[in-house]
């Protein structure tokens, strides 16, 4: 990712509606599909700043890799201790068979070889063990915050379950979500498109659209993985070896 992207990350992930309410999306998403045993063993992979570090040790004790310099810092001063440093889809240094779950959120669309990626993530796995995995959603949807964040694709539930199948695992949720906003996300992507004035879309907005956006988003935390969501900006899946 540009240096910017990290920069915001630092800047904003405390206070913008995205990153706030995707945190109490994806808890409800672990409580309810993952169900990590007491005492769980989490590994992030690209952690970025650490904001979901946080909410992942709900679920048990996390370590965390993360390639960026700068971002790595403040993630481990975060966590309260390194967070290491290394590169999909080697993992050197990070051992078999040791974590209950594994979470790549929104990830696996920067690694060029994703296939390998997820066979080397599933090594890492305890009996029994899950990943977590959350991309950005259809190809179609591609703009200039995929460019500066330097992602080599965007998936579908189709493309995702045939990654997920070629690494030899077995799915078990996959599905949409912030899928209340998606209308709204889907018009402004076209509309970049048709007038040439795409931006990368990461901004703080006002703070009542900051507010409305993530109260919006955050109800989809009622009902993921209990009722089907339409399509969505995002895709969310837990999958087993």
């Amino acid at each position: 990712m540009e240096r910017i992207v990290y920069d915001r990350m630092a800047e904003l992930d405390t206070r913008h509606w995205w990153y706030r309410a995707r945190r109490e999306v994806l808890a409800a998403l672990i409580a309810r599909k993952v169900k990590p045993p007491e005492g769980a063993r989490i590994l992030e992979i690209g952690c970025g700043t650490g904001h979901n570090l946080e909410m992942l040790g709900q679920f048990g004790h996390v370590d965390a890799i993360e390639l960026d310099d700068a971002a790595r810092e403040v993630a481990s001063a975060r966590l309260g201790r390194v967070v290491l440093g290394a590169r999909l889809p080697e993992l050197e240094g990070v051992p078999e068979r040791s974590y209950d779950m594994v979470a790549l959120l929104d990830v696996l669309e920067h690694v060029e070889e994703d296939r390998a990626a997820l066979r080397s993530i599933a090594r890492r796995l305890k009996p029994g063990g899950a990943i977590l995995i959350t991309v950005p959603a259809f190809q179609w949807m591609w703009s200039a915050h995929d460019v500066v964040n330097h992602h080599q694709r965007r998936y579908s539930k189709r493309t995702l379950n045939a990654a997920i199948a070629d690494a030899g695992l077995k799915v078990d949720f996959v599905g949409y979500f912030n899928s209340i906003l998606f209308p709204l996300a889907a018009a402004a992507r076209l509309a970049g498109r048709l007038t040439g004035e795409e931006e990368s879309d990461d901004k703080l907005p006002p703070k009542p659209v900051n507010a409305l956006f993530e109260t919006l988003f955050g109800l989809e935390r009622h009902a993921i993985a209990r009722l089907p969501f339409t399509p969505g900006v995002s895709i969310a899946a837990v999958v087993r070896a």
